[in-house]
């Protein structure tokens, strides 16, 4: 398969791999719970969710859900920023469960993230979610301290961006930890939604627009990231894309705005917080041409969305946001397109590569 094609599957593939995943963490229970449930018993464990890139912002967007749900600190802090900055993110030394998500585990900072850990803590215990098994984060990781998952086959994505392996790392991370989303009807409500998302991205990417915000409060606001990450990566950087949060955006970021921007506002399920959504989308309305402002939310009434995914409005934002993400990752496929790019690889110059190259890991100690 080439020239465009791998993206588009792996993005059309995702409710079949959730449902693959589900059966998978259902088999793989007893191991998976007698390696967490011990720790999870630990009323000091620090929980930090870890990746870099799109792997980061799956921690971001899981972190506030989690914290949540558990009723226990989870942070989410990036390998870039763990790698550069150890004494700083890991000052507690605590029991601490390092949850790493890594498409290939190969890139230089998710293992050095796990050995600098293992350095700075006295005790430091290490889930792997992964979609290599050929990777070699996920071949290190063994032992009574450390549990690694692989993702269906199929989510080692082949195209540039990550799609199926991001969600699919997101969903298995809320199962294992105790959130308990329910796979099958997420996979069904993405798989209804796919034509209808493809079409309204199309007709989207058709107006030319070069300049995209993302917004949305809580694990949204990690969402709006990764979505403007999705279009920067498959345009090549010839589109602008912004993130921030409903309410931060007006602090000065708001200054992107031009005649010509496009704004998707996804919505909150919590009625306070999406009071907050449904404010600046109507801001945005006032300021920008008609049709140029796109909110995205699942309740059932679909009165105040654009594009909606009924049926999961009663649930918390982190469990629904890998089908949110599926309008951000068709959006970046069609702007893609219509700018004659190869989504699959945008930059064959090898400006950026899929695997990060390029990093020096320093000793701690130099």
């Amino acid at each position: 398969m080439t020239g465009n094609l791998w993206t588009a599957r792996e993005i059309a593939q995702q409710p079949d791999v959730w449902r693959t995943l589900a059966t998978s963490l259902d088999a793989d229970k007893p191991r998976i719970d007698a390696f967490l449930a011990p720790l999870l018993a630990k009323e000091d464990l620090r929980i930090v969710l870890t990746g870099a890139g799109t792997s980061a912002f799956a921690g971001q967007i899981l972190a506030p859900g989690l914290s949540r749900t558990l009723r226990r600190r989870i942070d989410a802090v990036a390998t870039t920023d763990l790698v550069s900055n150890p004494r700083e993110y890991l000052a507690e030394d605590v029991p601490t469960l390092l949850v790493s998500f890594a498409r290939s585990g190969d890139s230089p900072e998710s293992l050095a993230a796990v050995e600098l850990a293992e350095e700075v803590l006295s005790e430091c215990h290490h889930l792997v979610l992964t979609c290599n098994p050929d990777g070699q984060l996920y071949r290190n990781t063994a032992g009574e301290h450390s549990l690694a998952l692989l993702m269906p086959e199929g989510t080692n994505d082949r195209g540039f961006a990550m799609t199926s392996s991001v969600t699919s790392m997101m969903l298995a991370a809320l199962t294992v930890l105790g959130a308990n989303p329910d796979v099958t009807l997420l996979a069904d409500v993405a798989a209804d939604a796919l034509p209808d998302l493809a079409k309204r991205a199309r007709v989207l990417a058709e107006d030319g627009a070069d300049r995209f915000v993302y917004l949305g409060s809580g694990p949204l606001t990690g969402l709006a990231r990764e979505s403007a990450l999705k279009l920067l990566e498959l345009t090549a950087g010839r589109v602008v894309s912004y993130f921030d949060s409903s309410l931060g955006f007006r602090h000065g970021p708001k200054s992107v705005l031009n005649p010509a921007t496009v704004a998707l506002v996804y919505l909150s399920n919590d009625p306070y917080t999406r009071r907050y959504d449904l404010d600046i989308a109507r801001e945005l309305r006032a300021d920008l041409p008609e049709g140029q402002v796109i909110t995205i939310g699942c309740r059932d009434d679909a009165e105040e969305e654009t594009w909606s995914f009924p049926g999961l409005g009663h649930l918390p934002d982190a469990t629904v946001a890998p089908v949110l993400l599926l309008a951000a990752q068709h959006v970046a496929l069609a702007t893609s397109r219509a700018l004659g790019l190869d989504p699959d690889n945008p930059f064959p110059g090898h400006e950026v590569n899929r695997v990060v190259k390029g990093v020096t890991i320093h000793a701690l100690d130099e």
